[in-house]
């Protein structure tokens, strides 16, 4: 029994550290996940206030972020393993593109929540400013 326990940790601790060299991309990428779902509670909450009807926190929602976050770890490390074990003979730098892609949808929902919340017109602005940027790097890459 106790050989077993020792390779099943042996197992483990190998694991996690074929994926150290990532702890920062994919903790990045979380960060804007958590605070995505924050102000979009925030934002949910707000919105009920203003029609006039009740709040309730709905579970189905945090368990479908809990859901994208296991995704998003999951698909960070698997193209870190490609890239690092597969693809080692040219620097891709896929995982940071992919979390960079993953960071910037968490930006923009962002963004949503907080021109919902504040009706502020810097968030309105930044969302169509951005949006104008991305349309303009699309069609020059077209």
């Amino acid at each position: 029994m106790e050989a077993l326990f020792r390779f099943f940790n042996s197992l483990i601790v190998s694991i996690v550290a074929l994926f150290a060299p990532i702890q920062s991309v994919v903790l990045c990428a979380l960060c804007f996940v958590v605070v995505d779902f924050i102000s979009g509670v925030a934002a949910s909450r707000a919105m009920a206030r203003r029609e006039g009807r009740v709040w309730y926190f709905e579970s189905h929602e945090a368990w479908r972020t809990l859901y994208k976050t296991g995704f998003i770890v999951l698909a960070i490390s698997m193209m870190w393993a490609l890239e690092s074990c597969i693809f080692d003979f040219v620097s891709l730098n896929m995982t940071k593109i992919f979390a960079g892609f993953i960071c910037s949808v968490e930006l923009w929902s962002f963004l949503e929540n907080a021109a919902q919340l504040s009706d502020a017109p810097l968030f309105e602005w930044m969302k169509k400013f951005l949006h104008r940027r991305i349309t303009k790097q699309i069609d020059d890459v077209k």
